[in-house]
C-alpha cells in the first residue's frame, strides 16, 4: 500500500514539473522555439499590442435612411497582432504599412432591416456596380461581354423572364462568362400599378426560368422602369429577394453620344454608386473607357451582390 501511494506521489510530481510554465519556457528554448517566449517578452509585439487600437476601424451598422432607403453596412477592421508580428520580427521594427488586419461584422446587417429598396452600397466602400438590365439589344451583348472580359470585371444582369426562355443561349453566355443574373419581372410590366398575385407570379416565373436555363438562382429584383411599391418589395422579399434600384444613371435608351455618356456617368459616380445601363449601342461603344475612368478613380467594379456585402 506504501508503496503504491509513492508511486503515486512521484507521478503526480512529474505532472507538476512538466506543466511548469518555466519548465514550458525551458524547453521551447532547448527546442529552439523561441516563438512562445518572445511574444510576450519582445518590445515590438507589445509595441504592436499597444498600437493596434489605434489602427482600429468600427464596422458600420446597415440602415434605413429617409431619402436612400436601406444602406448596407461594412465591416470594420482589427488588427491581427500575431500576424502582424510574424510580418515585422524579421526587422525587429513598427511599420503600418505591414498590420496585419481581421474583418469585424457589423451587429445591424441588410438581412435584419424590415424590407426595404436599395438604391446605392456602403459610401465608405470603394465599389461600383453595373446594372445591366436586358429585354432587348441582342446585338449589343457580345460587344459588351468582351470589354467587360478584357477587363475582367463581372456585374450584374438583370434579365427579363420571357427574354431568357426566348434566348437561351445568350442567358447561358452571360450567365458562364461569371456575371451575376438577377430578376428583371417576366413580361416588363409597371409592377406599382398590377395586382399582388400578379406581383408574385411575375418575380416567381422569371426565377423559375432563369434557374432552369442558367442554374444560377437570382437574389435581386430590379423593377422595370424602377416602378414598385412597398408592396413589390415585400413580395420580393418573401420569395427571397432584395429590390434594387440605382444612384446613377447613363440614360442609354436615349441613344446619346458615347463621350455624353461618359460624362453622365463620370460627374455623378461616387462609393457605393449602382449605374443603371441596358445592351446599347451608345454602352457598348462607351464601356471600355468608362471602365478606365471608374478605376482611375480607384473605384472597384464588382456585381450587386460584392457591392451590398459588408466585406471591405
Amino acid at each position: 500500500m506504501k508503496k503504491l501511494v509513492f508511486i503515486a506521489m512521484i507521478v503526480l510530481l512529474g505532472v507538476l514539473i512538466v506543466n511548469n510554465s518555466l519548465t514550458v519556457q525551458y524547453l521551447a528554448k532547448l527546442k529552439g522555439d523561441s516563438t512562445f517566449v518572445s511574444k510576450k517578452v519582445d518590445p515590438l509585439y507589445e509595441e504592436i499590442r499597444s498600437k493596434a487600437k489605434d489602427y482600429a476601424v468600427a464596422p458600420i451598422d446597415a440602415k434605413i435612411d429617409p431619402v436612400w432607403k436601406a444602406i448596407p453596412g461594412i465591416n470594420g477592421l482589427k488588427v491581427d497582432v500575431d500576424a502582424s508580428f510574424e510580418k515585422m520580427k524579421k526587422d525587429g521594427k513598427f511599420k503600418k504599412e505591414k498590420l496585419v488586419y481581421k474583418q469585424v461584422e457589423p451587429n445591424i446587417n441588410l438581412r435584419d432591416l424590415p424590407p426595404n429598396p436599395i438604391y446605392k452600397g456602403n459610401p465608405e466602400k470603394q465599389m461600383v456596380s453595373f446594372i445591366i438590365n436586358v429585354a432587348w439589344g441582342n446585338e449589343y451583348l457580345s460587344p459588351i461581354l468582351a470589354t467587360l472580359k478584357k477587363h475582367n470585371v463581372h456585374v450584374t444582369f438583370f434579365l427579363e423572364g420571357r427574354w431568357v426562355k426566348n434566348h437561351p443561349e445568350l442567358a447561358k453566355m452571360i450567365s458562364s462568362a461569371g456575371h451575376e443574373v438577377g430578376n428583371h419581372s417576366y413580361t416588363h410590366p409597371d409592377m406599382k400599378r398590377i395586382s399582388a398575385g400578379m406581383i408574385r407570379q411575375e418575380i416567381q416565373k422569371t426565377n423559375e426560368v432563369i434557374e432552369a436555363t442558367t442554374e444560377k438562382i437570382p437574389l435581386w429584383l430590379a423593377p422595370p422602369s424602377g416602378s414598385y411599391r412597398d408592396e413589390v418589395v415585400k413580395i420580393a422579399a418573401e420569395e427571397k429577394l432584395g429590390t434594387v434600384l440605382w444612384s446613377v444613371d447613363t440614360i442609354d435608351w436615349q441613344k446619346p453620344a458615347p463621350e455624353v455618356l461618359i460624362n453622365r456617368v463620370i460627374s455623378k459616380i461616387h462609393n457605393g454608386a449602382m449605374v443603371l445601363m441596358h445592351p446599347t449601342d451608345s454602352t457598348a461603344k462607351a464601356l471600355d473607357r468608362l471602365i478606365t475612368e471608374i478605376k482611375n478613380k480607384n473605384l472597384e467594379i464588382n456585381t450587386v451582390s460584392e457591392l451590398l456585402s459588408e466585406r471591405r
